[in-house]
């Protein structure tokens, strides 16, 4: 059985439960924390991690976020990304989140970058990017396959949580 290599994010564009995209066309979004479940049934495991993401997920829906400064990550800050002010309803998120991959004994892939480490951000694609001082709002938070049947090319929107009415 595969490893499962999955990962919380909020969304900031409009995606849909189950939809498939490449890569390197990912819609712009917050990464909230990945994670390695091991070598667990797919079924299994999206449904066991879905269930206890479901409250934090639904009670952090409708926050407002504020986009702050750019800045750059990555290897030799090859990634340029804007950093999102810091929020409550966001941090209390990504804690739960992390509790919730503990619980299912999940091994975080970047323990250095989460809990008080956490700087969430969004990364720029192209011309597709954030502004200092946009407001956003959290209303999609997605639980994704990063290799959905071994596919490394393409991820998986295996679970969406988002405000009524939108999707």
């Amino acid at each position: 059985m595969p490893m499962r290599n999955l990962i919380f994010v909020a969304f900031l564009e409009p995606v849909a439960d189950g939809q498939v995209f490449l890569r390197t066309e990912w819609p712009l979004h917050i990464t909230l924390v990945r994670f390695d479940a091991g070598r667990q049934d797919s079924a299994d495991v999206t449904e066991r991690i879905a269930g206890l993401a479901d409250a934090p997920a639904a009670a952090a829906l409708g926050a407002a976020l504020t986009v702050g400064e750019d800045a750059a990550f990555g290897r030799n800050g090859s990634v340029p990304v804007n950093l999102i002010q810091p929020q409550p309803d966001l941090q209390a998120l990504h804690g739960q989140l992390v509790a919730a991959v503990d619980a299912l004994g999940g091994r975080i892939l970047t323990p250095a970058h989460t809990l008080a480490g956490y700087r969430p951000h969004v990364s720029h694609h192209g011309d597709k990017r954030l502004h200092p001082g946009d407001a956003v709002v959290l209303d999609r938070v997605a639980l994704v396959d990063m290799a959905p049947d071994g596919d490394h090319t393409i991820r998986r929107v295996l679970r969406l949580w988002s405000r009524e009415g939108e999707s």
